[in-house]
């Protein structure tokens, strides 16, 4: 396969896992300039591909379009065989559940050389080091995250000071071989930070949320950015 060729089944690939996809994005992810993509998405155009959007907001491929099934390179399986693993691992239970079939389906998509490799891979992740009661939490936190349901934490801090939280669960952070989750704190009218392992206890309130630009996973990371630059 061309450079160029391979270039072009690598935007369709981009564009069919993303909502929408920035030129710069694009030319980031291929190691090429802006105006190659541009050219790129051209020919895609021309050649059938349905591409949708422009030239600085960003392209995406109709809803609709059918693409053949992707073709991952060793290195790619290996890399999320590992990812799976570590999920079993670490993730709460309805993840770690989720991780063998999934691993299973992938397994079994691939041609007889990728699956040697994968079954190959001596990437692994202990799982007696995640305590039950984190994966337990991480469930909780998870679901209150997709239903958009505030918590209520029982939070010891580290100088072992213990406070009540209601929270937006905004996302969850592995950081080491601890889980944090990211949110908006009513309490403290405040982006904080807790770790899953310092709750005694978190329940999921019937009250709901919405993110706002101010109280969002987005501001979350720029809070941090900020504090951290």
């Amino acid at each position: 396969m061309s450079r160029r060729a391979d270039r072009l089944f690598q935007i369709v690939q981009v564009l069919r896992g993303r909502r929408l996809t920035t030129a710069a994005l694009l030319a980031q992810r291929l190691g090429v300039s802006e105006r190659t993509v541009y050219r790129d998405i051209q020919a895609l155009s021309l050649s059938g591909v349905p591409v949708e959007g422009e030239a600085g907001i960003g392209y995406r491929l109709r809803a609709d379009y059918d693409v053949p099934p992707l073709m991952f390179t060793a290195i790619e399986v290996e890399a999320m065989v590992a990812g799976l693993r570590l999920l079993k691992a670490w993730g709460g239970g309805a993840l770690a559940a989720a991780a063998d079939p999934a691993l299973e389906k992938l397994v079994a998509a691939l041609p007889p050389a990728r699956r040697h490799a994968a079954q190959q891979s001596r990437v692994f992740a202990p799982e007696f080091v995640n305590l039950p009661q984190v994966r337990d939490a991480f469930d909780v936190v998870h679901g209150a995250m997709n239903a958009q349901r505030l918590l209520r934490l029982d939070y010891t801090d580290a100088q072992q000071r213990a406070t009540d939280r209601i929270v937006q669960p905004l996302g969850l952070f592995f950081w080491g071989n601890s889980w944090l989750l990211a949110a908006w704190c009513a309490t403290r009218t405040d982006y904080r930070s807790f770790r899953l392992d310092r709750c005694r206890g978190i329940v999921m309130l019937e009250d709901r949320f919405h993110e706002t630009p101010d109280r969002s996973l987005n501001g979350f990371l720029r809070a941090v950015q900020h504090t951290s630059g």
